[in-house]
């Protein structure tokens, strides 16, 4: 998967098929719209193109406070790339940008930039200055784009969103977490005499206690102190460590 931060120096794109999104998690809500996307690639002879923010626009826009992410950027980049996902463009997310109307955005950034042919939104997906724009919007205003629509998701009759999942993973409940995820929770970070740093300030932690995790595919047993400080108890090498629940 090629990784690009910007648009200042975007190739030129193969019959792209676009979705944006924040995608924290990349959950199984979000696996879907993903699959999605690959097959209206595919379908096309194109390229998928995934454009997420950084930071979160929560961030951005002053809303940040008790806002706790389930992926760093890293872990992020690798949940997408295990999706076969061709292409990431990470947006800087400032106030200019935060800005943009819908028009400009569509028009400017996802035709103009990008070169969208399509693009895959969510049932729910709204973008654009104050959440203007949305699945309506697209289709009725001429932007030349075949436009894709992906309903809501959802596992065991729950529903499925990044905001659930928080919960689950702020209460422990990593089995319930991983089964809404589709995939095992996920912390990379720096291992250091068997102590683990994360990267990312704003990583959602499960709370204090002893968990299972398995570390560079190696189950072992992990502590997590009520500082957040994570130790692995078996041992494991120094470095960088991809520890999952």
């Amino acid at each position: 998967m090629r990784v690009f931060h910007g648009f200042d120096a975007l190739p030129h794109f193969t019959h792209p098929a676009v979705t944006v999104g924040s995608y924290d998690g990349v959950h199984s809500g979000h696996l879907a719209l993903l699959r999605t996307l690959a097959d209206t690639a595919r379908a096309q002879g194109g390229e998928s193109v995934v454009l997420t923010f950084e930071p979160h626009p929560r961030i951005t826009l002053g809303k940040a406070e008790g806002l706790r992410l389930l992926t760093s950027l890293e872990e992020k980049t690798c949940l997408l790339e295990r999706q076969g996902i061709d292409n990431l463009i990470v947006i800087p997310f400032d106030r200019a940008f935060s800005s943009l109307s819908p028009d400009e955005f569509i028009r400017s950034y996802l035709v103009q930039r990008v070169g969208a042919e399509a693009l895959v939104v969510g049932f729910n997906h709204r973008f654009g200055r104050d959440k203007q724009g949305c699945y309506d919007y697209l289709g009725s205003h001429g932007f030349g784009l075949r436009v894709v629509e992906v309903g809501e998701c959802d596992v065991d009759a729950e529903k499925v969103s990044s905001t659930v999942i928080r919960r689950l993973v702020a209460q422990g409940d990593m089995a319930r977490a991983a089964r809404l995820l589709a995939h095992p929770y996920l912390v990379i970070g720096t291992a250091e005499r068997n102590r683990i740093r994360t990267d990312e300030p704003l990583k959602l932690l499960p709370p204090p206690g002893e968990y299972d995790v398995h570390i560079g595919g190696i189950p072992a047993r992990l502590s997590v102190g009520a500082a957040q400080e994570l130790i692995i108890r078996d041992g494991c090498p120094d470095g960088r460590a991809v520890l999952t629940f």
